[in-house]
Parts: structure tokens; C-alpha cells; sequence
């Protein structure tokens, strides 16, 4: 019985892709240097934040209060 019905033949495999084109060291620089650039513009003022979702976390910096003016 199993010889009317025979099963698919798997299709052949994929081509293989396209070798990558080679960089140069001051292409591979100027790309690194653009991703640190775009990380640091991307961080903004996060660091400037001092409060977090409970308010302020650690001690108080401020120092000594003032009058305005003097």
C-alpha cells in the first residue's frame, strides 16, 4: 500500500547569501564614533534626574537656605 502514495521530495536549499563587502579601519572608526554620538544624544538629561517614582532616594545635597538676593 505504501508504494502508490510516496511522500514530497524536499525542495533543494536556499543559495547561499552574498559575501559582506570589507570595511575600512577609518569606515569601521567614523560608524563607531556616529553609535557613541547617537547613545549620548539619546541619554539626554536622564542623569540630571534626581527623584525617582517615590521621590527623592538620597540625602539632601542642598546645603544651607538663603534669602533671595542675599
Amino acid at each position: 500500500m505504501g508504494g502508490i502514495l510516496s511522500s514530497p521530495k524536499a525542495p533543494p536549499p536556499p543559495p547561499p547569501p552574498p559575501p559582506m563587502p570589507e570595511k575600512s579601519d577609518q569606515e569601521v572608526r567614523d560608524e563607531e564614533l556616529k553609535e557613541r554620538r547617537r547613545r549620548a544624544a539619546a541619554k539626554g538629561r536622564q542623569s540630571t534626574i534626581l527623584t525617582g517614582g517615590q521621590g527623592v532616594q538620597g540625602e539632601d545635597t542642598g546645603g544651607k537656605k538663603t534669602l533671595l538676593g542675599q
